[in-house]
């Protein structure tokens, strides 16, 4: 359920509900705003509960039940967008903020200068896999714990916030302590046990969908990054696995208004995981501006033809500058920047 306190309610009339909650066993979740606050009642047995029971309480304007199975990623508990900041750069706003680097960290060398390549043709956030899940056990497999201190190298370096995959529960304050966003990949989308040691961080996360799971389980999957009080959630469509097998991935578009429309959290995209091949990704990058995303997640390399991870769907330094100048002109006829 989603109690709706009145404008000027009193924290004593909020506390009032909380307890109420509690003493039905139910778990609570605030959404203080400016003008109001929200709170979100949470359990599996709320469907038995009359809404009169909070109804009846001082303060309360309204309960809402909710029939979907997420909850605080929905657009009833907060009905602003949210805004997700990372080292001064907000996403969710009007800037479109790309972040882009190597998918996978190979050395020194090779992440400066991605660091250098990407930021000087105007992306926000450095991003580079310094964990990389792979399909075979004897791929490349990343370079792990010197992997992050190299992504903090080029932090510090090119005064860029950096983005990296997580993908243990045990790895996470590895990981949190070096990167300033973590990112939850696709496989790991529905690992509960991992998002909920991500959601005692409070820190950003970029929460990738898995390639054969719908929208509401995406969002359920947030809510579990949620639920114990992170708030700083960006989801991001990567494409989905159906029955076409000219691309790597179908890019769910559709995803981009309906995500706006169901949930307040910021929707980013990757366009080089969809694409599988660096000559789909411009196209299906400039789609996503066009359709509304916040953000991009572009793999960029020095040298694709040398990366040791996903060379064919990285972008050539030359291309990634080219696509930037493009996209500026789309974000601005839509009403946005980069």
């Amino acid at each position: 359920m989603i109690v709706e306190m009145r404008k000027g309610s009193t924290a004593e009339e909020v506390d009032a509900v909380v307890q109420r909650a509690k003493s039905l066993k139910l778990g609570v979740q605030l959404n203080v705003g400016t003008d109001k606050t929200v709170v979100a009642v949470l359990g599996s047995n709320t469907g038995q509960l009359s809404t009169d029971i909070f109804a009846v309480l001082p303060g309360v304007e309204s309960v809402t039940r909710i029939m979907k199975p997420y909850k605080l990623a929905s657009r009833e508990f907060k009905p602003k967008d949210t805004l997700v900041s990372i080292g001064g750069i907000e996403v969710g706003g009007k800037r479109i903020v790309v972040m882009a680097g190597p998918c996978a960290v190979e050395s020194k060398e090779q992440l400066m200068e991605s660091a250098q390549i990407v930021k000087g043709a105007g992306a926000g956030v450095l991003r580079g896999g310094a964990f990389k899940p792979r399909t075979s056990p004897f791929s490349f497999q990343g370079l792990k714990k010197e992997g992050l201190e190299f992504l903090a190298m080029a932090r510090e370096e090119f005064k860029m916030p950096v983005v990296t995959e997580v993908m243990d529960s045990r790895e996470v304050g590895l990981v949190s302590s070096y990167a300033d966003i973590l990112q939850v990949g696709s496989r790991n989308m529905q690992n509960f046990s991992l998002l909920t040691t991500i959601s005692r961080t409070k820190g950003p996360v970029v929460l990738k969908r898995g390639f054969s799971c719908t929208i509401t389980e995406w969002l359920t999957a947030a809510d579990y990054l949620m639920a114990k009080g992170n708030t700083q959630v960006i989801l991001c469509e990567r494409g989905i696995r159906t029955f076409e097998d000219t691309a790597r991935f179908s890019l769910d578009i559709c995803a981009i208004p309906v995500l706006k429309k169901a949930s307040h959290l910021p929707v980013i995209v990757d366009p080089s995981h969809a694409a599988g091949h660096y000559s789909l990704v411009p196209a299906i990058a400039k789609a996503a501006v066009a359709a509304g995303a916040d953000g991009l997640l572009i793999e960029v390399h020095p040298n694709p033809k040398e990366a040791l991870v996903d060379g064919l769907q990285s972008l050539t330094p030359s291309d990634f500058t080219r696509l930037m100048g493009e996209l500026r002109v789309i974000a601005k006829s839509v009403g946005r920047y980069i």
